[in-house]
Parts: C-alpha cells; structure tokens; sequence
C-alpha cells in the first residue's frame, strides 16, 4: 500500500526536475555536416519500411544508412541472432553504407524472409534500426471451378461471390466483361468492401453470361480472373415453362412474382455489430440494402456529428469512410435503408484504439557542453497506454554501465553536471499489443567556440511595410547567446521595432527605408566570440499607377490597354499580361510594349477579361479589365482615335545645361494635338524608368530643353488629343551632359539627441540625378550656438546621419549640411538648429503654495524651474497628491493617491474631486522629454466640512395600528461633524398619491425614534437627511404599513416583535464583522440592513432557499457602498437563510455574518380586503340594476317588435329550432329563413342529418306543454319561452334545456349580486 504513493511522489519529483531544467537547455538543431572535424554519434538517416513485402523476381535491397564521425560501421541481426554477411554469398554490403543486396538468382526469394535489425555504430555510440520483416509478396492462382448458371425471379436479390484467393498484399477486386468493360454500378448494383456484387433487386437485363471477377496484386502487377458467372433473370412464366420440363410439368411458381417489398440488409446482418480501427487509419462501414423500390441508404452518428472534413460516403452512399480517425469518432453509427414501404436500422459500435504515437515528437539529439544539463524526453501515447523501455548504444539501459549524471525517470532521462566521453546513442522503444515507436537520440558532449553558419556578406532584400527576416544561424557548445548590431553598433537591437527569435534570427515586422543598411550578428559562449555581417536593403513596393480600363471595340479594329507601373528602381520587372486567367493566344495580331497591350484586327474570341501583372523578384501587382467585342456598322461616323507616336526625333544645338529637340507629329485621327509630353530616361541613374521633362502646345514640334549635369539622357515624345495619349515615340540618341559640382544642399537639416551626451545631426539625402557628378560626400557642420567658436565639421558618404558624442547635456546647436562631389562643392548651405539629448531635471519648483477654494476643490501654486536646470524641452508639470485620511474620528483610514498632469509652462493648477473634511498630502515634479526631476518638499492642506452622504441605512420595524420605529445608522461619508438629522415623512394613498409632509428636526447623537399617532392601515414614505454646518445631504428613503385593527385582512408586512433595546452609540467590534442585522419582507421584496465595520470593500448579501439540496449554490447580490439592500424575485411560500458577506482580495479569507431566516408568505397584498370596501360594494349593485334594466328592454322589444316567422317558417317548411341568446347584443336568436337553412347556434339536428317533416310540423302545439298555447294580455304568443316541447323531449330527451325567461335571468342575477 505504500508503493503508489512513493511512485507518484517520484513522478511527481521528476515531472518538477524537467520542468525546472527546461530553463537551462534546448536541443542543439543545426547542421553538424557543415562543421568539419566535430565529433558525432551515429545517425540513422534512412532506413526500409517496418514491414517490407518484396517483388520475388526481383533483387532485395534493405536500406540502412547512417551519418557520424567518425562515419560508422554497419552490422545486422536476423530473427534476434548476429546475421553473418561473409558467410552469404549472395549478399553484399554496400561500401560505406549499411545497406544490404540480396541477388536472388541462385535462391528462391522466400529463403530469405525474416526479421532484420540493423546496427551503426562509432567510438561515440551505437544506433540501432526498426525492426524490417521481409516477406515475399504472393498472387496464388484461383482455384479450378465451374459456375452454375444462376437463374433467379426478375425482382428479388442476389449475391455474386468473387472469395479471390488470399495474397501478399491482399489483391484489388473489380468486376468486369468479356471486353473488359467494367460493369455499370448504381444504387441497385454495387460492390461491397469485401468484393462480392450485390443485387438490391435484379432486372431483365441483368441477365448475362460474363459477370467476371478481377483480381489485381499490386506488387507482382498480374491480374487473375474468375470463371465468367451466368446469370438469367426470368419473369414468372418464363420460370414456369423452364422448370416445368425439368420437373415433369409442375408449375412451382404459382405465386404472385416478387412484390414491392419493405428493405432489409444483406450485409451486415442481425440488428448491430461491431467494429474497431486503429487511430490515424481509414474507417469504412458498409451496409447494403435488398428491397423492391431499391432502398436509399442513410448514416448517422448516434452519439454525435460526422467528421464533416473528414467523411466522405462510396458506392451510393452504402459505404461510410473516415480518414485519419481520431479517438473521438469511437461510438454508434446508424445506417438505415428506407424506402416507400418501409426503413430498417444497423448499429455499428466502433471503438478506437490506437498503435503508440508522438505526443511531441520523437526524443531530439542533445549537444551538451562538459557540467551542462540536460533532458531527453521520450512523450508518446497509445491505446492502450504503451510501455516504455530505454536503451544506451543498444543494451538496455539497466544492463548499461552505471553513470551518476544519468537519472532515468519513465519516459524521461535527466543528464546533470555531464562529463566529456559521455556522449552515447540512447533508444527509446514504445510499445503496446497494436505496433511500437523505437527512437534513436544521441547525448554529445563537446567543447566548441561559436560559429556563425548564415554565410557572410549575405543580402537581404524585403519590400517596405513587410516583414524582414534576418538569419544568424550558429554552433557551439555551450549553446551560444546571439546579439544584434546596426551600423555603428552603438546599441543592441531588441527593442521596438525589432524582435530577436530563440533560433538567433531577427524580425522587423514592419520594414521601412531606414531599417536598411549593414547588420552585425555576435555570438558568444564561455569558449569565445564570433562575429558575421549580412545587410538588408528595403524595397519600394510595385505598384499599377494606370489600370487597364473597360473596352467596347467593333470586329476588326484595334484595342489597346494600357497598364502604367511605378516600382523600386533596382529590381528588374517582368510585365505579363494574361487572358481570363491563361496565357495571351499564340497570335502576332497581340503585341505586347513596356506598358500597354494592343490588339490589331479584332475578333469574336477576343472577347474575355485581361490582365496585367507586374512581377519583380520579390513582390508583384495585378489589374483586370473586360473587353466586349461589337459587330462593325455598315456606315461607320467618324471616328476619333488617339494620335500616332512622333517620328523622326532630332537633337541640335547642343549647350552646356540645355538641347534642342525637334520631332514629326503623327496622325491626328480627326482629332488635333493639343500638346505634347517631352520625356526622358536617365541611363546611368535609373535605366528602365521615364520620367516627364516638360510640355509643349500641339502647334509647336521643337523645344528647349534644360538639363542637369552628369545625366546620360534619352528623350522620347508623346501626343495628347481629346480622345487620349499616343503610343510613345522611339527613343532619340542618347545625350551625356558633363558632371559639375552639386547645384543644392540636403534639404530636412535636423539636430537632436538620443543620450545625454550626443547629437544626432540627420538630413535627407541627394537622389543621384541631384549628384550631379560622381563621388557625392556630405560635409556636416555644428557649432554650439551663441558661443564663439570654429565650426567642427566632418565629411561622410553614404549615409543620412552623423552623431556627434561627447556634448554637453540640451545646449542649442547651429547646423549646417554641404554636398560634396569630385568636382566641387555646393552652394553655402542654409543654417538650421537644434539641441543636443535632454537628461532629467536636477531641480524642483519652489515657493509651493496650496490654497482650498472649498471643501472639493484646491489651488496649488509655484515658480517655474529654471531652464537651465530643467535640461531638456519643458513638457510640463505634475501635481502628485493623496488623501492621508478623514478628519473624522468615526470614518476609516483610506489612502488615495493621484497625478494631475499641467502641460507647458504653468505655474498654477487646480486639483478637482477632493474628499470634504480630509488631510491631503501633494508635492510638485518637473517633467521634459526625459523623464521627471526631483519633488518638490511634501506639503498637507485640510478640505473644509461638506455636506454628509446619505445615511447609511434606514430601517422601519415595530409597526402598530399608529405607530412605527425607525432605526438609522449614521453615513458612510460623513464629509464633517454631524449637527443633526431631519425626517421627513408623508402618507401614501392607494392610488399613489403623497400626503402632506412633516418634518423633524433630530439631534446628532439620535438613531432612532418612534412616531407616534399616525393613522392605521396607511402606507407612509420616509426621507432622512443628515447634516453638518455645510447644510443636509442627499436623503435615503424608505416605506411601510401601519398594521390593520381587528378583524381586517392580513397585513402585507409581517408584525415584527420589538426588538431588545440597542443603545444609540455602540462599540465597533475588535475584527470586521456584521452586527444590528435586521430582515423585513415587503410586495417589492426583503429589505436586509446591516451595521459593518471593516477594511473590505467587496460586500454582498448571499441567499438560498432553506433545505435545499447540497448541490445548489448560494446567490450573490453585491451591495457596496450601502448598508441596506432589497432582495426582489423571491419566490412567495418559500423561507429563504440570508447572510452578509466581506472580501478583500482574493488569497484573503471572506467574513460571514449569522445567517437570519426569511419567510415570504404564501400571498402579499398591498392593499387591504377590496371585498369590505364601500365603494366596491355600491359600484357592484350598480352594475347589477343596469344589466336588469337591459334585460327588461330586451325582453320587451322582443316581444313587442320583434319577429315571430312562425307563418313564414310553414310557408318554407323549415324545422323552427330554438337558438339561445346572442353574447354580443342581448337579443334572443331568431329563427333562420336564409337559403342553406343551416342549424342555428346551440340547436340540435337528428343524427343522420335530416329533418323530419312530423318533427317539423309548425302547429303551436310544438310551442306548449300539452299543446296549450300560452298568450300574454296584449296576445303575444310567449309558449316558447315558457315551458318545453313534448317533441322536443321525444326527439332529445335530456339534451334540450330549459329556455331562459327575465325572471330566470333576475334570480341568477340575484344570486351574483
């Protein structure tokens, strides 16, 4: 019984042991082939499968490579014993090489089956291979058979069995013809996963006679076949006439042939079944359906949802497959056929178990410097779970040579403080009854300086706003530490923007053009350092200025589409233009320029969309445009086209700054130039790129140009009319100006600092057309200003900053930037300004003055530091202050700390929010670019008395027929001394209105009062403020009922008995706790109210009904800042255990107050019995007397002046039924005469729907009782209203009721009232 805990606890320490060494040591993954000279373990590079079926004819190659260094020597086992290669003749090991050939020539293939290991092995350890188990591949020939001809009824089902015989690997099944035609599947006819065709139900023309199973073994490549199948499908005379002369005339299908038929399943059988799949393995299911319509197959998974990336349903749907199955596929599949007749149901029960797997990946090769740590962990899973062995250099490792640095924890080994010579080969083999892992990882323990990998002088090229990846791939043993610089590396680079990965290489995440230029990796360990350099240059990024716009172009004209680029001027592009995503038509009417499309003589098919792409080496852009081709009009307008390039260009004149260009202008195509664009390419500085010189009016064909010096110009010209742009002209002779020295300076001459002692003097540099000459320089000038001194000054090349170290901290600095070249210098450069690096304030405002505007508000004043002591741009001022505590003695001590920022030169600001009748504390700090300067000395104001926050809770109890008992506790904000409290109450009436109010005045040290004479059975409304010399504060308010006299309804509070006596001023407990906790139950809920003292803030009331079950929890309703609080939603009937709850932080533990019991009643009425009110009694008997009066006047109408159809009824030969009184306008109903004589509401009809003329006879006997008609005085005839039918009662007996008469309806109204 003590071993488990001894093992989890041993677990448990080796589980802390990896976790703390993961801090100390990774993996060393770099590319040890690249290092000459570096001792290495063997490892095993490439290996045959674990289970390895081979082709007989041919010769049997067992690969076993390995890499080491020394390189290794190779050995091999067969069947567990050492396999000896010198003694196989047939056998040879290829040189340097583990890798074994087998000449099968002089022996049967199969004489070589086994089971192989292979062994590589140095002075540095030993690796060993999988397990290979060869096996000769096997396609057995069929076995000799004759079919029978199948004659089966057209309708049913049927089989046809392929059993091909078993082979190595098991063989591909098809079924085909004599042509070697596949046969048609469907979801009548289908295959199943076994092979075998089934028939949901056969038809007339299934019948054939070469129904042939094919078997293909993939490794032999031979197919065999199975004897053809016949099969004949016959209606039911057919089978009769061929059965009978077998059988002497006897008619055996005398039945109905096969009818329509409800599905059921020829595989699998039975209700359910079973299946298990191994993890990452295929799943297929099948079931196949027989049935008359052919049944539909459907799945589902009963204990959840298909897989739906990785499902997929074969063969009509009769085969369910799931790829890399997973362990959550494990449960209950449904497959139901179904068709009109009926459906049927299989349960497949899948279970997934699973060969071990990586959880994390094999064990990594661990290089480990001599007294390093480290750990190889060998984490895999299966199912079931898999055992874990270890082995060194191929011996287990308990048979192993002891080694003290070496702690074997199951699937881990911990390596401390290891020694050199320990470096081995360790195997980690997992396995469980369905396969096994087995893992090669060396420990090698070396001493190495650092070697950078990353070859040097590498260039980097991103596009700008993306991503930058800079490779500082190393070696060493320690594990070297990579550091970055940039340029002059002033500083290492691991901040913001850059982000430096465990594996050396540094990100940009967001390239821009300064991020360019030479970066310097270091990488050190205790051996030594090593430095490389690779640059980044950042790129512009390509971009489609001009898109190809929409066309509408008749047959056999042309089109042209332009597609304008701008690009980085160092990467060379590709334009590519595409139609509907393809290539442009192999067709010379396509011409493609620089940076337009055109089509000559257009045609129908050319209609599509086209796109142009622009690709350079490291990014591209895109733009699409439709083009529509139209019939061409019989009388076509005039039509208005682009003009025609400019020929013939000509440069004359030739002048130091200036050329003369003169050209021909092209066609107009009935629309006049308007001008012209003069452009040009600068060969020497940007080959490739156009750039626009100037514009001249279409009436002119020459111009001026002015040049730059040292510009390899090339001119071309374009023509613009009203309808767009020509094609540019061909390029003039190319124009060399001659270099002179820079005409400007660097514009954007900036000066600041980045330390206290520096200053960085930037510019925006020349482009090289501005060079004008080669060899451009920029000579950079400061000099402090107002102090009389020489200018420094300093020439550099190539950059766009220069810093100057060294300088005193913020002094003021004239700057000056000149461009330079081989041929002089540029004009005198402007002056700009700027400050070397600011560093803190030294001094803190002084003559700090406060001074209380009122009791929240505060004035704090002071003298601006000086500037010179400030050292840096002045941003402004900062006002640090805190309430200490409250002046009074009753409120707690709470401390509050706050920042009020004054941006500028202030020397006053106000301090906003102040607690009234407080202790503040502040002092006053300087702040520049920098940071903040030293405080101010700490200084304390009083804020006056305010007016106090509403009390803290209001409690009404004692409630008596005129009486009621308010309690209070003083607020929690007293804001001042208290000087008293005013009550103010009012009577609420039951429509809601307020009464008068009274109001009493209270003394401070009162915190409870009794009111008396106030009237019974009343709702009042109380308000209570508290106040100060300041004045009263906000009121808290409350309600309650007067109790009821004898003999009135139950009350809508409960009658709360008086409570003990509290005296009004009591003493605060030694711990935070509750205390005075009192419970009301009103309509809108329980009222809880508390008196707490205590440091939390976090106060809640927590409830939950009484004897509940332990499972519910408690309900939380936060109340903080208040000592009182109304529980609403409470179910009526139900008692409910309350209590208060104070936290503070979380790791501190939570107070509890007593828990108090609260009953809410079964029912809580607001107001009293509304039965016992006079007003309700009167408005009931007036009710009453209006509906007599209405019946009446009903009745009277009725038998005045309403009608009685008796004579119309025996002219139409109706049956008079009686219908009751209408709901909606107090009429009793008449007797119908419409067209469809249909039975009026609440008459009755015989139950064979007809009427019977005896029944209906319209003699007024069927009015009376006996036939004695009854009359009023003035001669109505009233029989129908006073007694029944003797028809009636023969016809319905008991249905037939009594017709209502004015004196029924007064005696029920009667018995209302």
């Amino acid at each position: 019984m003590l071993h488990i805990p001894m093992m989890e606890g041993r677990r448990m320490a080796a589980a802390l042991l990896v976790l703390f060494l993961g801090h100390f040591v990774s993996a060393l993954e770099v590319p040890l082939d690249l290092l000459e000279g570096l001792p290495q373990p063997p490892t095993i590079t490439h290996q045959s499968p674990k289970d390895y079926i081979i082709d007989p004819r041919e010769n049997i190659i067992i690969h076993c490579e390995a890499k080491g260094k020394p390189h290794p020597s190779f050995s091999w086992t067969r069947n567990g014993t050492h396999f000896d290669i010198d003694q196989e003749p047939n056998i040879i090991m290829r040189p340097n090489s583990g890798t074994l050939v087998v000449d099968i020539s002089g022996e049967k293939a199969e004489h070589y089956e086994g089971v192989y290991q292979c062994t590589a092995r140095n002075e540095h350890g030993t690796a060993m291979s999988n397990n290979i188990v060869i096996r000769q591949s096997r396609s057995p020939l069929w076995s000799k058979e004759r079919n029978e001809p199948i004659v089966v009824q057209e309708g049913v089902s049927l089989v046809l069995e392929c059993r091909p015989p078993a082979g190595l690997p098991p063989p591909i099944i098809f079924w085909m013809d004599n042509n070697f035609q596949r046969l048609p599947q469907s979801r009548r006819v289908s295959q199943a996963l076994n092979g075998d065709l089934y028939f949901s139900n056969v038809l007339k023309e299934d019948s054939r006679n070469d129904y042939i199973c094919y078997a293909r073994f993939p490794h032999t490549q031979t197919i065999q076949q199975k004897q053809p199948i016949t099969v004949k499908v016959l209606n039911l005379d057919a089978i009769n006439e061929t059965m009978a002369a077998l059988y002497n005339d006897t008619d055996l299908f005398s039945e109905a042939p096969a009818d329509d038929r409800k599905p059921s399943f020829l595989i699998p059988s039975g209700p359910s079944s079973s299946k298990m799949v191994l993890r990452g393995q295929v799943l297929e299911m099948e079931c196949i359906a027989e049935g008359l319509p052919t049944p539909e197959i459907s799945w589902t998974k009963v204990s959840g949802d298909l897989p739906a990336k990785r499902t997929s349903f074969l063969h009509y749907q009769k085969t369910l497959r799931i790829v890399n199955v997973l362990e959550s596929d494990a449960g209950e599949y449904r497959c139901t056929a179904r068709n009109r007749l009926g459906s049927v149901h299989h349960t497949i029960r899948v279970t997934v178990n699973a060969s071990p797997y990586w959880i994390s990946g094999p064990p990594r090769n661990l290089v480990l410097a001599p007294r390093e740590t480290g750990v190889l962990t060998c984490r895999a899973s299966g199912i079931p779970k898999p055992t874990i062995t270890w082995a060194m250099n191929g011996i287990p490792i308990e048979n192993s040579p002891k080694d003290l640095s070496r702690k074997v924890e199951d699937d881990t080994v911990i390596f401390t403080d290891v020694q050199t010579g320990s470096s081995a080969v360790y195997q980690c083999n997992v396995s469980n009854e369905y396969g096994y892992l087995l893992s090669n990882a060396f420990v090698n323990v070396l001493s190495e300086p650092p070697r950078v990998l990353t070859p040097a002088n590498k260039v980097y090229q991103v596009i700008r706003n993306h991503r930058a990846l800079i490779d500082c791939s190393s070696f060493g043993s320690p594990i070297p530490k990579i550091t970055w610089f940039k340029d002059s590396r002033s500083s290492t680079l691991d901040g913001d923007p850059y982000i430096l990965h465990d594996n050396g290489t540094l990100e940009v995440h967001v390239a821009q053009a300064h991020n360019s230029g030479k970066y310097t990796c270091v990488a050190r360990n205790t051996l030594g350092i090593y430095e490389n350099h690779v640059y980044l240059e950042v790129k512009e990024p390509t971009r489609i200025l001009k898109q190809p716009e929409y066309k509408v172009v008749q047959r056999g004209r042309s089109v042209t589409f332009e597609c304008k680029v701008k690009h980085d001027s160092t990467l060379i592009p590709t334009m590519t233009w595409l139609k509907d995503d393809g290539e442009l038509p192999d067709d010379e009417r396509f011409i493609v320029d620089s940076d337009s499309l055109t089509i000559n003589d257009v045609v129908e098919n050319d209609e599509g969309v086209y796109t142009c792409i622009m690709n350079t080496t490291l990014d591209h852009d895109s733009a699409s445009a439709e083009l529509t081709v139209v019939e061409a009009t019989p009388t076509p307008a005039v039509v208005y086209e682009r003009p025609d390039p400019p020929t013939d260009l000509e440069l004359t004149d030739p002048r130091e700054r200036s050329v003369q260009l003169t050209w021909t202008p092209g066609d107009e195509h009935n629309s006049p130039i308007q001008k012209f664009l003069i452009q040009y390419e600068d060969s020497l500085h940007f080959r490739g790129v156009w750039h626009n010189l100037t514009e001249v009016p279409g009436t002119k064909t020459t111009a001026r140009l002015k040049l730059s010096p040292y510009v390899h110009y090339t001119f071309r010209v374009l023509a613009i009319n009203a309808v767009g742009i020509s094609h540019p002209s061909f390029p003039s002779r190319m124009y060399k100006t001659n270099p002179a020295a820079p005409d400007e300076n660097p514009a954007g001459v900036q000066g600041f600092g980045t330390a206290s002692d520096n200053l960085v003097i930037t510019w925006k540099p020349l482009t090289g057309l501005q060079a004008n000459g080669p060899g451009l320089q920029y000579k950079v000038m400061w000099r402090q200003k107002e102090v009389d001194e020489e200018w420094a000054s300093e020439t550099v090349a190539n950059v766009s900053q220069f810093v100057v170290s060294g300088t005193p901290t913020f002094v003021p600095y004239e700057l000056k930037v000149q461009a330079l070249n081989e041929y002089g210098a540029g004009p005198e450069p402007a002056v700009a300004h700027g400050h070397s690096g600011e560093d803190l304030p030294v001094a803190a405002p002084e003559n700090v003055l406060v001074m209380v505007v009122n009791s929240t508000l505060a004035e704090v004043h002071w003298d601006p530091v000086p500037v010179k002591a400030i050292r840096g741009h002045l941003k402004g001022y900062k006002v640090y202050y805190g309430r200490e505590r409250s002046l009074h003695k009753h409120n707690p001590h709470h401390e509050e700390k706050h920042i009020m920022t004054f941006s500028g030169n202030h020397s006053h600001g106000m301090l906003p929010g102040l607690h009234p009748f407080s202790l503040y504390s502040f002092h006053v700090r300087v702040f520049n670019g920098k940071g903040e300067g030293p405080p101010s000395p700490s200084q304390q104001f009083e804020t006056p008395e305010g007016v106090p926050g509403a009390p803290s809770s209001l409690i009404i109890t004692n409630p008596n027929l005129d009486s009621l008992t308010l309690e209070w506790a003083a607020p929690h904000d007293r804001n001042g001394r208290l000087t008293g409290y005013v009550l103010r109450y009012q009577p609420v009436n039951n429509s809601n209105e307020l009464g008068p109010v009274k109001e009493l005045a209270l003394p401070a040290n009162e915190t409870s009062i009794t009111l008396p004479n106030l009237k019974y059975s009343t709702r009042y409304k109380f308000y209570l403020n508290a106040k100060t010399v300041r004045g009263a504060g906000p009121a808290i308010s409350q309600e309650a009922v007067t109790i009821m006299d004898e003999g009135s309804t139950q009350p809508s509070h409960p009658i709360a008995r008086p409570p003990a006596h509290h005296p009004h001023h009591k003493a605060r407990p030694v711990t935070p706790t509750f205390w005075n906790i009192t419970t009301s139950v009103g309509e809108d809920g329980a009222l809880i109210s508390w008196e707490y003292w205590g440091p939390e803030k976090n106060v809640y009331v927590e409830y939950i009904v009484e004897n509940s079950e332990g499972e519910e929890e408690w309900q939380k309703e936060f109340v903080n800042g208040s000592q009182n609080y109304m529980l609403k939603g409470l179910k009526e009937g139900l008692s409910y255990r309350v209590r208060l709850v104070a936290k503070g932080h979380s790791d501190q533990v939570p107070h509890h107050s007593d828990e108090q019991v609260v009953k809410v009643p079964a029912v809580a009425s607001r107001q009293v019995d509304i039965a016992t009110q006079g007003w309700f009694i009167g408005l009931m008997c007036a009710i009453a007397l209006l509906i007599l009066i209405l019946l009446i006047i009903c009745f009277i109408q009725r038998n005045k002046g309403g009608k009685y159809p008796v004579k119309e009824k025996e002219d139409a030969h109706t049956d008079p039924e009686f219908q009751p009184m209408k709901d909606d306008d107090c009429t009793f109903g008449e007797y119908s005469d419409n067209e469809d004589h249909k039975p009026l509401k609440g008459s009755r009809t015989p139950s064979n729907g007809t009427v019977k003329r005896d029944d209906s006879d319209d003699s007024l006997v069927g009015y009376g009782e006996g036939g004695d008609g009854q009359f009023n005085e003035d001669g109505s005839f009233i029989g129908q209203y006073s007694g029944k039918s003797t028809s009636r009662d023969t016809a319905e007996g008991h249905e037939s009721s009594e017709a209502p008469s004015p004196i029924n309806a007064m005696i029920s109204l009667n018995s209302f009232v």
